[in-house]
């Protein structure tokens, strides 16, 4: 169960962050609200989750599923650039995710 909490965990990561962009510096009230209504919801199911998973394992899928999801919203929804280096370290970060998931005992 911590496992599905972490993966919601850092979707909520990608919402707030696309949100906060959206917010064009929390000047835009309903992106604003989304922005921390999400945040409060991610930390809260990260912090679920780490009741039982250890912290290295979970902060760094979270933030990973995080970068990665904000990365492809970027490319997607607001037409940001995509090339092969910026393809190639989000490549490294799913392969840090993977691997710090098989080296989880949990």
């Amino acid at each position: 169960m911590a496992w599905i909490l972490l993966l919601i965990a850092g979707m909520f990561e990608v919402v707030w962050a696309y949100s906060m962009k959206l917010s064009e510096g929390f000047t835009k009230l309903t992106p604003s609200v989304m922005t921390i209504v999400m945040m409060i919801a991610s930390f809260g199911l990260l912090s679920i989750a780490m009741r039982t998973l250890p912290l290295g394992t979970a902060y760094t899928i979270w933030t990973g599923v995080g970068a990665v999801g904000a990365f492809i919203v970027g490319i997607v929804a607001l037409g940001e650039q995509l090339n092969a280096m910026r393809v190639c370290a989000a490549v490294f970060i799913v392969c840090g995710i993977v691997l710090m998931k098989m080296s989880s005992s949990h």
